[in-house]
């Protein structure tokens, strides 16, 4: 089958696109932007890659168009597909009806930490001899692909709360159906696209509703508006997680109790009862969080914690989740796919108590559709508390004014209109000891490669 996808660089489109290649089926895609880590990907396999929608992308006709939420009504290869009656599907569909069928469907959901958490899944079924398949929101370097089929019964999906198209306006994640789901937290986000957490709340309701009686439900036992999500109606097996520092822990069946206070060893607890101490690479409270429901939906199908946690140890994270791009002249530079206040504000405490006195220095791009409507302006200067000095991207046409969330930030705060502005700035202000953080949700120019080759020696 010829399939085109709109929005084939999106890690959600690129992942279907490397699944639908792996079937057997020939694969074309266009995009407006085009950025790693998915160009990369879709590069190494082949797959041929067009710029910008236009209508003779579209031509010879393919079998089916595979159409990203990241198209509209008035893109012209939307109009043409239209016009010239093409066969249509989105994303999420043609993934729950070519690839999930048959399949143990693990889905991750919730505002934060879903890659992290179905990489960290993922990984724990590989090591332990599952050979899942998986369709991740990012690239997991335990991987080096963001999906793959796998020849094993389980798939793991990051389930996302986003809109599924332009012609389908519920969440992604009603498509999976999955037989375990995670639900990680739940806060507001998708401004664009959701009035309030109530209208989100009732999205994830959808999602519970479709997971059957013999499932099982991984709920944040810690987050109060997820609760109130199960009142509206469960009829599935609920395990919670939380952290034994947290009220919440009381009821959890799986409890992490920090030894070090950056959250890289934890003791692991089942119902009261010691497993194992976890000693692996990741950082912060947020993390262990996500390793908590990692392991609990691996033992929802068969999966023991004592086999799961040794896999931690091997676990290398996504890219661009406190990636660490270069360690140069003594500076070193992450990317970081940031797009929510809290987010921000867990992965700044966790390096923070990794590093100590060390200067953090962050480089932001307002990039998420939430953060460019200013939904987040109120928060973003508090989640900033852990950074010793901000270079915050305020490109012209930004919905709100910056000037309030530089004003404060305790003086630390500094505005570029340009990349080239900004890398300058930061290049001027760096120092031996410094961590630098790029931080945003879009390709920011490659700003952080960039700031990278701007602290090597010249050559002679």
């Amino acid at each position: 089958m010829k399939l085109h996808i709109l929005g084939i660089c999106g890690t959600f489109m690129g992942g279907l696109a490397a699944l639908a290649r792996e079937l057997g089926d020939e694969v074309a895609g266009c995009d407006q932007q085009v950025y790693p880590p998915m160009s990369d990907q879709l590069s190494a396999l082949g797959i041929a890659l067009k710029a910008g929608y236009r209508a003779e992308h579209l031509q010879p006709a393919p079998d089916l168009v595979v159409v990203g939420n990241a198209t509209s009504r008035g893109n012209p290869a939307v109009e043409y597909m239209l016009d010239t009656r093409l066969p249509f599907v989105s994303g999420p569909q043609w993934l729950g009806e070519r690839v999930l069928p048959g399949r143990r469907v693990l889905a991750v959901a919730g505002t934060h930490g879903k890659t992290t958490t179905t990489s960290l899944l993922a990984w724990i079924l590989e090591a332990c001899g599952e050979r899942p398949g998986f369709l991740v929101g990012g690239v997991p370097d335990n991987f080096g692909v963001s999906a793959r089929l796998g020849t094993g019964a389980a798939f793991v999906v990051e389930a996302d709360e986003y809109d599924t198209a332009f012609f389908d306006k519920r969440s992604k994640f009603v498509h999976y159906r999955p037989e375990v789901a995670v639900l990680n937290n739940l806060e507001f986000d998708h401004a664009d696209i959701f009035d309030d957490v109530a209208a989100i709340q009732k999205q994830f309701h959808h999602l519970v509703r479709t997971v059957p009686g013999n499932g099982r439900l991984i709920v944040n036992g810690e987050d109060a508006r997820l609760a109130h999500v199960l009142t509206m109606g469960c009829w599935t097996a609920v395990e919670r997680f939380a952290m034994a520092d947290h009220p919440a822990a009381a009821d959890a069946e799986w409890v992490a109790r920090l030894i070090s206070i950056d959250g890289s060893r934890f003791e692991l607890l089942r119902r009261g009862r010691l497993v194992d101490i976890v000693d692996w690479g990741l950082l912060g409270r947020h993390n262990v969080m996500n390793a908590l429901a990692a392991i609990a939906a691996a033992e929802a199908i068969g999966v023991s914690a004592e086999r799961a946690i040794p896999a931690l140890s091997g676990f290398l994270s996504a890219k661009r989740r406190m990636e660490l791009v270069a360690d140069t002249a003594g500076i070193r530079v992450y990317d970081d796919f940031a797009h929510h206040p809290t987010a921000i504000a867990t992965t700044l405490a966790g390096l923070r108590a990794r590093v100590g006195d060390a200067r953090i220095l962050v480089a932001m791009e307002p990039r998420s559709n939430s953060m460019r409507l200013g939904a987040h302006a109120d928060e973003l200067a508090p989640s900033l508390h852990d950074a010793d000095q901000v270079f915050f991207l305020q490109r012209a046409g930004l919905a709100w004014d910056a000037g309030k969330v530089i004003a404060g930030l305790r003086g630390v705060g500094i505005a570029a209109a340009t990349v080239d502005e900004l890398l300058a700035r930061l290049q001027a202000e760096a120092r031996a000891g410094d961590q630098v953080i790029f931080m945003s949700n879009g390709g920011f120019e490659n700003a952080p490669r960039r700031f990278a080759a701007m602290l090597q020696p010249p050559t002679s």
